[in-house]
């Protein structure tokens, strides 16, 4: 498994699980629990969720799912902007760690920005990582001024990702956000890499992934694996796709296949918006 480096040192895997979703169907949950289960098993033992999905249900999930296994997993969380106050952030920070059954977050995210000035939210995960409650903490959904910004801020150089909507059918970022976090070796950490399904029924890409023995799935994961510093964080509640997306990383493309997928889904020729969901 490729190891993505964070600013304070420590590597992660560029592939993990994402969980939006995750939780929300009573009688999805014995599977989806056993998929983030089967997935600590191949090495996806990052797991991304937030107070946000579900209200909650997919942290209750994510920490069912990995009761007896907290030392294997690298786990991230989010806050809503609203709560990212210092007060309002020890609060949502204490109900993620009860209900993922933890006692520490290894990341906890700046869901999107918010009202909340930097600063002040800047503060409040510091205190957080000082009390003990999370280890790093980093934002998401931040475009390059609020990057920028955040650069700015006394003590927003500590912040370890920004996670934002990254694929081959959404490459915006690549114009100056992605280059701009490379500079400063800030990784990106990917969602939604399927784009909610859709670049999986793209013709273009089941032709150029069936001509390689592959899934439009694994084809889609194997060219942000290909990035240099972008994590990728998949969403799945069956295990048979689970292990389709864990092995994406064992079908590297070559230097001819990622100039295919440039004709195929080209990259920006200029500044685009944020894209988010």
């Amino acid at each position: 498994m490729k190891r993505i480096r964070l600013p304070c040192g420590e590597a992660v895997p560029a592939l993990g699980q994402g969980t939006w979703n995750i939780g929300d169907d009573p009688r999805r949950r014995a599977e989806e629990i056993a998929t983030i289960r089967r997935g600590l098993d191949l090495g996806l033992t990052l797991i991304d969720t937030a107070e946000m999905y579900g209200d909650g249900r997919s942290e209750r999930l994510v920490g069912e799912a990995i009761a007896g296994r907290r030392d294997e997993v690298f786990l991230v969380s989010k806050v809503y902007p609203h709560n990212a106050s210092a007060r309002g952030m020890r609060r949502s920070c204490e109900a993620s760690l009860r209900r993922l059954r933890v006692e520490v977050l290894d990341l906890y995210l700046l869901h999107w920005p918010g009202d909340v000035p930097l600063a002040e939210t800047v503060e409040g995960f510091e205190a957080l990582r000082r009390e003990g409650r999370i280890r790093h903490w980093g934002v998401s959904n931040f475009d390059p001024q609020w990057m920028q910004d955040l650069s700015a801020t006394p003590g927003g150089e500590a912040a370890q990702v920004n996670q934002v909507l990254y694929n081959l059918g959404c490459r915006g970022i690549e114009w100056d956000l992605l280059p701009w976090q490379r500079e400063r070796g800030l990784p990106v950490m990917a969602y939604s890499p399927f784009d909610q399904a859709r670049l999986l029924r793209r013709r273009e890409l089941s032709s150029f992934a069936a001509a390689r023995g592959m899934t439009p799935g694994q084809a889609a994961l194997a060219w942000l694996l290909a990035q240099d510093g972008v994590i990728a964080i998949p969403k799945t509640g069956q295990r048979e796709r689970l292990e389709e997306n864990a092995a994406a990383p064992q079908r590297p493309l070559s230097g001819a296949d990622l100039e295919e997928l440039d004709r195929l889904f080209a990259p920006p020729d200029g500044p685009t918006p944020l894209a988010m969901l």
